[in-house]
């Protein structure tokens, strides 16, 4: 396409040059048909051997002189001429031609700057003519692309992105009639009850080994109990047996949380609670305040009283904040503080902020991830389940979390309320 842009002057040029050439030979020809009829003495009067016809503006001209036996010439090119003192380039015929036994030599031509006169139109044209229809290619193009392309944006509206992952629901087929289309749409399809039939095993299996393990793990509590209450255990014995039942209070708790996230990825939870958020994080700090001295920690509550939790599930939305404000214990520092505000104008917006150590910026990406613990989280009893927990329930109730923090300075999660629940 460039190359054609570029070329186009050349191109002008060379049709014009043809256009005047054929011109001037039609000229010739006519001129030497009028010269057979009529005789040379209509060009040469008597007595001259030369006779020359120029227009008034000296754009065109006509010559004639008698010529040399041995001087023949058929030729048409740029050549220079001394019109009235003015020396003009034309394009010129020359041709030899011969009558009554003498030899002629005729001249035409035509100024070469109304060549270019008449080249720089056509150029114009022709560029005009060659970006509309660059524009029409263009148009053509997208409205071709847009018609043949439907099919696959349908399919990527209606099998990805209108549905929530990784629930898809029913296999609706895209009306196309191009093959590659619908042998995508069928295997994207494929792929989907693939990946759903994965997450449902997993979210099975999570659940099925969080109820089967429950059992064992209570049998050995109890055998573990039974054991103390014997007066012919050794005190060793005993410190093992404490250490034991740690253990298993951990695995129980892992099972417990376990199995929790699994009903509520599951939907096993009802949302038909009204609450009130100011005593809900009443109940959250009545229970977990018994943990504040332990860093001198200050816990401050700024709610609204009027604000009211409605189609909600207490027992996840106490779970939800009762994890949050356990981290902000567990992470925070000497002397912190941790402060619960809420906002609520045109959405409830609930900040949870402390003052502890907070989170890196590469383990920011990964915090919801089960069982993934990080450096600060070493050093404490944890598990990494406590913000998966939090991220299944506000996901089950449409809460969008926001994470800011800063290492050192400390953290803020922002949970946003949808309409529906307030």
């Amino acid at each position: 396409m460039v190359l054609f842009v570029l070329l186009v002057p050349v191109l002008i040029k060379w049709i014009s040059h043809n256009y005047v050439d054929n011109n001037l030979i039609k000229q010739k020809n006519k001129f030497l048909q009028i010269v057979k009829t009529q005789g040379i003495k209509n060009y040469i009067p008597d007595g001259e051997k030369y006779g020359s016809y120029y227009l008034p503006v000296k754009e065109e001209y006509l010559t004639i002189e008698e010529a040399v036996p041995q001087y023949f010439l058929d030729t048409i090119k740029n050549e220079k001429r001394l019109v009235e003192r003015d020396t003009i380039e034309y394009r010129i015929l020359s041709h030899t031609f011969k009558i009554n036994g003498q030899n002629y030599l005729l001249e035409i031509g035509k100024s070469v700057s109304t060549l270019d006169e008449t080249s720089t139109p056509l150029q114009n044209i022709a560029f005009a003519v060659l970006v509309g229809m660059i524009l029409l290619t263009i148009l053509a193009d997208l409205f071709y692309t847009n018609r043949v392309l439907k099919p696959l944006g349908l399919i990527i509206k209606t099998k990805l992105i209108g549905h929530k992952f990784p629930n898809f629901g029913s296999y609706e087929e895209v009306k196309t009639s191009t093959s590659d289309f619908q042998y995508l749409d069928i295997s994207i399809h494929q792929m989907i009850e693939t990946i759903e039939a994965t997450f449902q095993k997993e979210r099975e299996f999570i659940s099925n080994a969080s109820h089967e393990l429950m059992t064992p793990i209570s049998i050995l509590q109890s055998k573990i109990e039974n054991m103390f209450e014997r007066d012919d255990i050794a005190d060793d014995t005993k410190l093992r047996l404490l250490e034991m039942q740690k253990i298993l209070n951990r695995l129980k708790s892992i099972t417990k949380t376990l199995l929790l996230i699994s009903q509520i990825e599951n939907e096993q939870f009802l949302k038909e609670d009204k609450i009130s958020l100011q005593e809900l994080l009443q109940e959250v700090y009545d229970e977990i305040s018994i943990r504040l001295p332990e860093k001198n920690l200050t816990f401050d509550i700024v709610i609204p009283q009027d604000i009211i939790l409605v189609n909600v599930n207490k027992f996840l939305i106490f779970n939800l904040f009762f994890n949050l404000v356990n981290n902000a214990i567990k992470y925070n520092k000497e002397d912190g503080e941790i402060i619960i505000a809420a906002e609520n104008e045109n959405t409830l917006v609930v900040n949870i902020t402390d003052t502890g150590i907070g989170i890196s910026a590469d383990a920011m990406p990964f915090i919801f991830n089960r069982f993934k613990k990080f450096r600060q989280s070493m050093q404490q009893d944890s598990f990494g389940l406590g913000l998966p927990i939090v991220k299944s329930i506000a996901a089950f109730h449409h809460i969008t979390i926001e994470v800011d923090s800063v290492q050192g300075v400390g953290s803020n999660f922002k949970l946003t309320f949808p309409k529906e629940l307030i």
